[in-house]
């Protein structure tokens, strides 16, 4: 028997699909190890940087499945990604496997670019054995991280808030949005004036002209006086213009034309990817990787972590095909792209779809809409330029005693490359018909008075391109790096921008003030260097982490002396504590919620308030012991007291002990209302509520934290029947819950096929 391993169930099937019955295809549903939380256990230092893994808590079964299938198989194959993290995962399975007495030569490494019945087969003909290289980068990378991230988030616990973190590369991201808006709180606008006319020719609609000239008032550094002089001179000037152009005679003065070629983009990496699919789809990046894995599996698209822009000869000689029968062949123009990056795998191929005579494909919208993306990128890039004009027609009063106005547009004279691409066409403004000297009739002028605008917050894809150009992260990274920020609370989205929270922005100061070294462009790009030199084999593992590690820690310990930074500096001298017969001044402090103002007599007063000035009232004293830790019985060298808080959610009952102690008090009522009356199948005891979360409501167990079960949907309190190949054949088990409009109920259990239904086969739901 052959075995093939690897890391997601829904590839299986695709695979099975080009196989045969000779092999028996299972997953390990992505990583089976890990470090353990504490540090202390994860990582032997003095032993030369000794990783100590442990099989993660939800993949004892998984481990269970591949040893029991393994020992049976003559031979295993292990077909995990073809990137780090699918080597890593590859070792992982071994490891466990040869600690199982199944023998290492029976054991085998295939890696695929595309799920494809040829690129299987074709990878299955050439095993390998496991690249310890590129392993111990991935290796290197997750010690790397846990140590800067345990040591920083340690120091920030104590000296900053309890509960914060930080780590080696979201740190270095959250410092750019942190200085980006810096610099929009310190900019000083200026003021311009626009004055636009509407004219008409004697063939044409009514047109609008802009006056070259923008008037400005540059502010900075300007009295009062001097400022609010310059604007009444500017407004004069506004006026005369106005005046003379609502009575002279228009005619047009100038016409240029400026023929210029537009040439196709390079086929997609991970990062250009993320960046299209944001402005053009409005895709965050880690929708984007999601919904670019399923095409992966599904078999539509080449393997989606990359940094190369190459395509393989067989892609190319299909594209030459579906641009010659598409569009003709006088439109296809072979082109090779060089990757920007200096590391790129030029071994691995671009982002492109497995078949490019495919033009569509895709199980749902999100999966249709970023093949279609894929599609005409790939296509498009094989194709001759576009041809485009850009006109800019000049008009004045017949005596000339004003500044020109000026209409821009273009006109797209051979399409070229845009026929496949046509989202990549720029607005195009088609211009009329006409000739220097032709009379133009006055209708109207606008003025409209403006300010300057400070430099716009980064979107998620101006971060992923921001990330790249300064070598911080690696494609893989790019989407957990912008989601961790986003978790972590430091960064929340205003539309598709992304703003710092005050607790992002305290965090980043605290780590600029005495970690800059650590946080900076240069130094982060140089440790992604050095990880890609030891996947090349070119560097050693623990000769890295330790000219790395030994001065990192001497800072760390350094800054163990470090007052706390419970201050973040005087509020303003006119607000002062609200708390009677007080009156000193107020001091900004942070908290979970965010920054307010304390009273400098702190602890002594507790009087607070908003950093607005709004009072702030104190949790209140309820009278209650705390059930869990509290009461006279209670073994806390503190017992517990139930206090009323404030929270995000509005005001709810906890323990004062909080974060030690974590009870919270639920109103009878309100509770009764959110359970389900589902038995909780996980435990057996509890049963399913409903609870408020960051993401909206969902529903889980009532003996939480004990029983961890939850799913994202009302349970409808039937149990999943579909009988699963990866369970022996047996009967799923999972919650049902509530669906959609056309898919009425559905499995909560992720890796089930009948958690999409409707993609089931007849028979099998």
């Amino acid at each position: 028997m052959n075995l093939l391993i690897v890391e997601s169930p829904t590839k299986t099937k695709t695979i099975g699909k080009y196989l045969g019955k000779d092999y028996t295809i299972t997953s390990s549903v992505g990583h089976i190890r890990d470090l353990p939380k504490s540090n202390k256990k994860a990582i032997d230092v003095e032993a030369g940087f000794v990783p100590h893994y442990e099989i993660s808590p939800d993949k004892h079964k998984v481990v269970g499945d591949l040893v029991r299938l393994a020992k049976k198989a003559d031979t295993i194959y292990l077909a995990t990604d073809p990137d780090r993290e699918g080597e890593a995962i590859a070792w992982h399975i071994a490891e466990i496997l040869k600690d199982a007495k199944v023998k290492k030569s029976a054991m085998k490494r295939v890696t695929f670019n595309e799920i494809t019945k040829s690129a299987v087969q074709e990878a299955m003909q050439h095993p390998r054995t496991i690249d310890e290289d590129l392993r111990l980068a991935q290796e290197a990378r997750r010690v790397l991280d846990r140590l800067v991230g345990y040591d920083l988030s340690g120091i920030i616990w104590k000296k900053v808030r309890y509960g914060l973190s930080a780590g080696r590369v979201q740190s270095p991201a959250l410092r750019i949005l942190v200085a980006r808006e810096k610099e929009i709180r310190a900019f000083i606008p200026d003021y311009f004036w626009v004055i636009t006319a509407e004219l008409k020719g004697a063939q044409t609609d009514k047109l609008t002209f802009t006056c070259k000239d923008d008037f400005k008032v540059e502010v900075e550094g300007l009295s009062d006086a001097e400022r609010e002089s310059q604007i009444k001179d500017a407004e004069n000037k506004v006026a005369d213009v106005t005046k003379a152009a609502a009575n002279g005679k228009w005619q047009i003065t100038d016409i240029k034309e400026t023929p210029r070629k537009r040439s196709p983009y390079p086929p997609f990496t991970t990062s250009t990817l993320q960046q299209a699919a944001s402005s053009r789809l409005g895709f965050s990046p880690s929708r984007t990787m999601r919904t670019a894995q399923k095409l992966y599996e599904a078999g539509h698209i080449t393997y989606m972590r990359t940094d190369s822009v190459t395509l393989s000869k067989d892609a190319l000689n299909t594209i030459k095909k579906v641009v010659t029968g598409n569009y003709g062949a006088e439109l296809h123009a072979p082109r090779a792209f060089k990757s920007r990056s200096k590391n790129a795998q030029e071994a691995h191929e671009a982002v492109r779809p497995s078949d490019c005579s495919k033009k569509s494909a895709g199980s749902n919208e999100d999966q249709k809409k970023l093949y279609n993306l894929i599609w005409a990128r790939t296509v498009s890039s094989q194709m001759v330029d576009a041809e485009v004009k850009n006109t800019r027609i000049t008009a004045n009063i017949t005596n000339g005693t004003i500044p020109d106005f000026f209409l821009k547009g273009s006109r797209v004279m051979k399409p070229g490359w845009l026929l496949a691409d046509p989202g990549a066409r720029s607005e195009d403004v088609d211009l009329p018909a006409l000739a220097i000297g032709d009379a133009l009739t006055f209708y109207d002028t606008t003025v409209d008075k403006k300010e300057t605008a400070p430099p716009g917050r980064y979107s998620e894809a101006g971060l992923v391109k921001e990330l790249e150009k300064r070598g911080i992260g690696r494609p893989s990274t790019y989407a957990s790096i912008i989601k961790t920020i986003q978790d972590r609370g430091y960064v929340e989205k205003e539309g598709r921008s992304l703003k710092p929270t005050d607790t992002g922005e305290v965090v980043s100061d605290f780590l600029e003030a005495h970690f800059a070294r650590y946080i900076s462009d240069t130094f982060t790009a140089d440790m992604e260097n050095e990880l890609d030199d030891i996947a090349r084999g070119e560097r050693d593992y623990k000769k890295t982490l330790t000219d790395f590690y030994t001065p990192f820690l001497k800072e760390i310990k350094a800054k163990e002396k470090l007052e706390k930074a419970t201050d973040l500096g005087d509020a303003d001298p006119s607000i002062i504590c609200p708390e009677p017969n007080c009156g000193a001044g107020m001091i900004v402090k942070l908290s979970k919620g965010g920054k307010f103002l304390s009273c400098k007599n702190f602890p002594d007063c507790s009087g607070a308030r908003t950093m607005e000035g709004d009072v702030l009232e104190g949790p209140k004293e309820t009278g209650e012991d705390c059930p869990e830790c509290g009461g006279p019985n209670s073994k806390s060298k503190k017992p517990g007291r139930l206090i009323e808080r404030e929270g995000r959610y509005g005001k709810f009952i906890s323990c004062n002990n909080y974060p030690k102690c974590k009870y919270i008090k639920e109103d009878p009522k309100e509770a009764a209302k959110k359970k389900t009356g589902v038995k909780c199948p996980l435990c057996n005891k509890g049963e399913m509520m409903e609870r408020n979360g960051r993401f909206g409501p969902f529903f889980s167990c009532t003996e939480y934290p004990d029983c961890k079960n939850a799913i994202k949907a009302r349970p409808t309190g039937r149990y999943c029947s579909h009988v699963r190949d990866d369970k022996d054949n047996k009967a799923c088990g999972a919650l049902m819950m509530e669906g959609t409009k056309t898919i009425p109920e559905r499995c909560s259990d992720k890796t089930c096929a009948n958690h999409r239904p409707d993609k089931l086969e007849k028979g099998k739901k």
